[in-house]
């Protein structure tokens, strides 16, 4: 999984073009990031940007982004609706994907120590990576705004995390810290503010005061009108969408308009949101309508139909999804070839691709076979008795497809490793170590993955069994040709641990693989043969 880290600054200016293009060209132009989104405001004197990327690239966009401000912003003359006490005056980090709540702390702790070195300002950490719980929470360390700051640094209690404890007038302070992902939804309605206020106040936590607090937690919310779309609309913060998700709070607000007799007319997401939220919401619908649904593409398409995401504008998911956003074609240029390219590719004088990416092409295909026999049973009339069972194999076997595939480059290229160390100089008895200790990596990262093409197979066997039982008879030796492909590719697997196997030296690593190996070989023969008994007692 690629490791994504979201980065929302949030810059005291909001009128001046060239500033604004300027931090966001710094922005877009480091490499590693993307940058989806500048939201500026006049009123608020202050703009909003929202760049995605890896973790250390992420760091280097924000400090692009501050140098900018540095020379261009100057708190001694900034005015504007929203609190404020910087230049830079928010910088959090977000988790997306394969980052850790506590990896994006030291990314913002990173951050700060870089910015307070290079540019001389002071920063205060918040949220998840405060070190003092009175300095959690924004509200409390901007308190006072910017105005306030001379004051507040000359007592102890309020001195920076980083940099400076002198008062920098030309740009006050900044927090940087590390959240979870928040998610600006609105659901629209055809109805009066005070009336979308109404339902915000029953459903936001705060609700209407400590003494009448609302159902839902992690949501900050009020009711506006937008004379724009000519809707009302109750306008949330979801703060943690695993504790409160978007399509809880969609059928909240339903459930109060309905009391209300106000019709719902869809709901729209400011920014960017992470799939996660929209599979979710799509798993709940599917669930509650009893509904087979299996395709990642078309679990999005649902959430946004049901949600009503396209009411105010067109919901594009490759614009809006962080994972779409950021995504890149994968790098399989054999996977990628036609088949006739891949075979000769094969047949070429050089011993890659071999025995492994063959197995592994042999494994996905096999396992496609299946998935299409249960595909073509599924949905015909004559075959409705068998309809839960095609319902329950077909999401393993088109998933375990589609995770087999990259399996076939990765064959070919997981000797890199081994192959690096065996480059590495070996003059001295420390140069022999390391080369060694590179190589040995290499043989167990050329062992793991076989293995893993091994394991996904394994896992399609209980599906098989059950096509064998219920598929389509029709399609008997599509069903065949692909447990015996299943078989083929994992004894191919299998072969290849082996002869990886010789030169490891980890005895326990040896000892583990090969049994777990063994035990994955000898289940796909007796399964197969089991497959294969079914289908030669099912007349074509």
């Amino acid at each position: 999984m690629n490791r994504i880290v979201e980065c929302v600054p949030n810059f005291s200016e909001g009128r001046n073009r060239e500033t604004i293009e300027a931090i966001a060209a710094a922005i877009r132009e480091t490499e590693g990031c993307r940058l989806v989104d500048v939201d500026p405001g006049a009123s608020t004197n202050r703009t909003v940007y929202t760049f995605v990327g890896d973790p250390e690239s992420v760091v280097e966009g924000a400090l692009a982004g501050a140098r900018e401000a540095r020379e261009r912003i100057d708190m001694r003359r900034h005015g504007g609706d929203h609190p404020r006490f910087g230049a830079m005056d928010v910088c959090p980090f977000i988790p997306v994907a394969g980052v850790s709540m506590e990896e994006c702390v030291e990314i913002a702790k990173t951050f700060a120590g870089r910015a307070a070195e290079e540019l001389g300002i002071p920063l205060f950490l918040y949220e998840e990576a405060a070190e003092h719980d009175y300095r959690r929470k924004l509200p409390d360390i901007r308190e006072g705004e910017y105005e306030a700051l001379p004051a507040r640094l000359e007592d102890p209690k309020w001195q920076p995390d980083f940099g400076p404890r002198n008062f920098v007038a030309e740009w006050g302070a900044t927090a940087t810290g590390a959240r979870k992902f928040l998610i600006a939804y609105n659901v629209n309605l055809l109805a009066t503010p005070n009336q979308a206020h109404r339902i915000a106040l029953n459903l936001r936590e705060a609700g209407r005061g400590h003494d009448q607090p609302g159902r839902l937690k992690e949501i900050k919310g009020m009711g506006w009108f937008v004379d724009e779309y000519n809707v009302a609309q109750v306008t949330v913060n979801l703060t943690d969408y695993h504790v409160t998700p978007i399509h809880t709070l969609y059928e909240e607000v339903k459930k109060d308009a309905e009391k209300l007799r106000l019709p719902v007319v869809g709901s729209e997401i400011v920014g960017v949101v992470p799939l996660e939220a929209l599979l979710m919401a799509a798993d709940y619908y599917i669930d509650r309508e009893n509904l087979f649904v299996y395709e990642e593409e078309q679990k999005v398409k649902l959430a946004i139909e049901r949600l009503g995401l396209n009411s105010v504008g067109p919901f594009k998911p490759e614009e809006r999804i962080v994972e779409y956003i950021i995504r890149e074609e994968p790098d399989e240029p054999l996977a990628g070839l036609a088949l006739r390219g891949f075979i000769e590719e094969v047949a070429a004088r050089t011993s890659a691709p071999g025995g492994g990416s063959v197995s592994a092409a042999l494994a996905a295909t096999g396992v496609g076979l299946g998935s299409m026999v249960a595909k073509l049973t599924h949905g015909v009339r004559k075959f409705e008795d068998v309809q839960p069972q095609m319902q329950e194999i077909i999401p393993t076997l088109h998933s375990l497809t589609q995770r087999l595939i990259p399996m076939i480059d990765a064959d070919t290229s997981a000797f890199n490793e081994f192959m690096e160390g065996l480059r590495m100089p070996r003059a001295t008895e420390e140069q022999k170590s390391l080369r060694r200790q590179k190589m040995q990596a290499g043989l167990k990262t050329a062992i793991e993955v076989p293995m893993t093409t091994m394991r996904l197979g394994d896992s399609a066997w209980d599906a098989f069994l059950e096509l064998a039982r219920s598929g389509n008879p029709a399609s008997k030796s599509d069903t065949q040709v692909g447990a015996r492909s299943l078989e083929t590719g994992i004894w191919g697997a299998y072969q290849n641990v082996l002869i990886n196997m010789v030169d490891v030296d980890d005895d326990d690593f040896r000892q583990t693989t090969l049994a777990e190996a063994q035990q994955i070989v000898a289940r796909a023969e007796e399964k197969c043969r089991e497959v294969l008994t079914i289908l030669d007692g099912i007349d074509h």
